[in-house]
């Protein structure tokens, strides 16, 4: 049986990061990674970025590890194999092959998968999700091809993809069951702004719609809505969300709700094992409340402070996370919680110009979260005042003046 000091169960960026943190403090200790993928490192963000899918960026800049940076670090790398069990009195990870591997240390660094899109026919060729290179690699060999797509969902996925799709000459719809883009966590003048922004492009978005069906004899030709309306297509791309693959956990004793719970040092209810990257659910001391947040910066930060503690360097993990992305000429930024489970309230900060717009989410006198549509200049100011604790109660008027600089709220 193999034997490791540290095993960490995700090659993404998260158990990457913490692979090379423990390393830069321990130059001893075993390392493994287990991943579900055979790749190594790469960027998960450039997947959905139009420049990068139309050839503008070189495929090879999708890596950001190579083998030589493994074997410099000492760190073994398992890929395309999958955990599925754990046994933490033995300290043992059964993997799907039924290899045994045996550690001291453990980081479950799980991901999210994309949501199925639950209707027939949605194993026909052309209908695609966003997850893995190997999916991203299947839109991108199909792209040139492509003359109509529908890009179903009202989330990060279906924007970018769509604006690709847009971009590479596809007539394009996107498909949302709800009224309004990125409801709920855009209000309405944040969704009109992007709304508009897509549909001047000519991208037509069908709200309080379904797919029904996915139409085609081998490979996709039209979908048919829950009202019975047809539309032709030759691809769909799937944005309804994400979901984290714990059920190989559930006899485990580990803690698990909508992904496996951690402190706010990234440690489980087990002895000797840590979660990390979009799969955790941890305590976050800032927002005081448990929080899942799914995008790339907050994976990296947690990677790196994991491996600090799985090294016994106690620290929490503080990070205020943060992401921002760009199609149809608008630029939405996510700061902080945008989803507090606490009741708050939203402070409107509005342009100076008309396409901008922000919302700062308030909970106990305390900004916890922030919503910006092209509004990027105010990201940092923001992202301080959240991770400073800064009582905010009674300036909403000076938090709402588009003329106001947010720098002096802070701490000096």
């Amino acid at each position: 049986m193999e034997e490791y000091k540290y095993l960490i169960i995700g090659g993404g960026v998260a158990g990457t990061t913490a692979a090379g943190t423990i390393r830069d403090k321990d130059p001893d200790g075993t390392i493994a990674i287990i991943s579900d993928e055979p790749h190594y490192l790469y960027s998960r963000i450039m997947l959905s970025k139009p420049n990068f899918f139309l050839g503008k960026i070189p495929f090879d800049q999708i890596w950001l590890r190579d083998e030589d940076w493994y074997k410099e670090k000492k760190i073994e790398f398992l890929g395309g194999k999958t955990a599925v069990k754990l046994d933490s009195e033995n300290k043992t990870i059964v993997l799907d092959d039924d290899q045994e591997i045996k550690y001291d240390k453990l980081l479950i660094s799980l991901g999210v998968c994309p949501r199925p899109l639950p209707v027939p026919g949605v194993e026909l060729k052309g209908v695609h999700y966003l997850r893995t290179l190997d999916q991203g690699k299947g839109i991108i060999e199909s792209v040139s091809g492509v003359k109509k797509a529908i890009a179903v969902g009202g989330g990060f996925i279906s924007f970018e993809m769509a604006n690709m799709m847009h971009l590479s000459g596809a007539e394009t719809h996107i498909v949302i069951r709800e009224e309004n883009f990125w409801e709920p966590i855009l209000d309405k003048t944040a969704s009109e702004i992007v709304e508009k922004a897509i549909e001047s492009s000519g991208v037509k978005i069908l709200r309080k719609s379904e797919i029904g069906s996915i139409n085609g004899t081998e490979k996709v030709e039209s979908v048919t809505l829950k009202d019975g309306t047809e539309i032709e297509s030759d691809a769909i791309i799937c944005g309804i969300g994400a979901f984290c693959k714990t059920e190989w956990l559930e006899d485990s004793g580990i803690g698990l709700d909508r992904g496996v719970l951690a402190d706010d040092h990234l440690a489980t209810n087990l002895p000797d094992i840590w979660a990390a990257g979009d799969g955790t659910q941890f305590s976050d001391p800032i927002l005081e409340e448990e929080v899942q947040l799914g995008n790339w910066v907050n994976a990296q930060e947690q990677g790196r402070i994991v491996g600090l503690n799985m090294v016994g360097e106690k620290t929490p993990f503080t990070f205020v996370s943060f992401y921002t992305t760009h199609g149809f000429d608008v630029s939405i930024t996510f700061i902080g919680n945008v989803r507090p489970q606490k009741e708050f309230t939203t402070i409107v900060r509005h342009g100076p110009a008309d396409n901008q717009h922000a919302q700062l989410l308030v909970v106990n006198d305390e900004l916890v979260g922030a919503v910006l549509i092209n509004l990027t200049p105010i990201m940092q100011p923001i992202s301080k005042i959240i991770s400073q604790n800064i009582k905010v109660g009674e300036k909403e008027k000076l938090l709402a003046d588009p003329n106001f600089d947010l720098n002096l709220l802070l701490n000096k």
